[in-house]
């Protein structure tokens, strides 16, 4: 199977799986702080990725250090902010801010990778985040303003740390060397915030969602790393607007969020201009 059409694969995975690591971190929501999910989030991961590089003896000996600092120090920083817009907006809002990042990606792929995205992927791309526009009917007033920008924020921070990965993907650092990186910056950097927090005891009660939460993400994050290896950066950019659809299903299933017509139209054009990035 052609590389191409291998990262199309692997990036639909990572999709639902994310789609999944936002719903779970919904539910947790109410229980545990933003800090604290980052922490189980990673942490878990952290622990899984140890096990598979243990397996397959692979070393954490690398030539891009500063790459992989970049990269997780960028993703960790992201992902604070993307559990804050989910802990605060609808989940397919916090969503759809988050994955304005292929169009950031599109914006910085020319600094990063050296080459130029053709026009009409550019297109496709706008139309795809005009879409997510409508997702998220951006009437945002008040507190929800400021949470919206956090969530933008975090869109930014995701598509400057994606490129990151395809930089070490042209490097051919392993994919589990990547994830482990990420995994263990962020584990640290959350346990650190942790410590001007009172201890929760809510884990014992709802370990399930921390669970399901760390082994969503540790799937999502292997695949879409695997995705930016063998794939191509920009088709997986139109790809990466697929959580937006996955997530509003879920957001419907368990958190009673009905999609208008609005809606509805966004995320077929954001399915559009995916499917088109992803054969052109």
């Amino acid at each position: 199977m052609p590389q191409v059409q291998n990262g199309v694969i692997w990036m639909i995975i990572a999709t639902f799986f994310f789609a999944f690591m936002g719903m779970f971190v919904k539910l947790g929501s109410p229980f545990f702080s933003e800090i604290e999910l980052v922490f189980y989030r990673s942490f878990i991961s952290l622990i899984f990725i140890v096990i598979i590089i243990s397996n397959k003896k692979i070393s954490l000996k690398t030539n891009h250090k500063k790459l992989h600092f970049y990269r997780s120090f960028v993703g960790f920083l992201s992902l604070l902010a993307f559990f804050y817009a989910i802990s605060h907006l609808p989940l397919s809002t916090a969503i759809s801010l988050n994955y304005t990042s292929p169009l950031f990606v599109a914006l910085l792929i020319p600094f990063f990778l050296q080459r130029r995205p053709g026009f009409k992927l550019c297109c496709m791309l706008l139309i795809g985040f005009f879409g997510a526009f409508l997702v998220l009917k951006p009437i945002l007033i008040g507190n929800d303003a400021y949470v919206g920008l956090i969530g933008l924020l975090s869109g930014f921070g995701a598509g400057l740390a994606y490129l990151f990965m395809a930089k070490l993907g042209q490097a051919n650092e392993p994919d589990t060397r990547v994830v482990f990186y990420f995994t263990f910056l962020s584990s640290l950097g959350a346990a650190l915030l942790m410590f001007f927090e009172n201890i929760n005891s809510e884990i014992i009660e709802h370990w399930w969602m921390l669970l399901g939460l760390g082994i969503s993400a540790t799937i999502a994050q292997l695949a879409l790393t695997k995705a930016y290896r063998v794939g191509n950066t920009i088709k997986n950019a139109g790809l990466s607007y697929l959580t937006i659809f996955f997530s509003s299903i879920l957001g419907l299933i368990f958190f009673s969020e009905i999609l208008d017509v609005q809606s509805i139209v966004g995320i077929l054009l954001i399915i559009f201009s995916g499917i088109f990035v992803s054969k052109k």
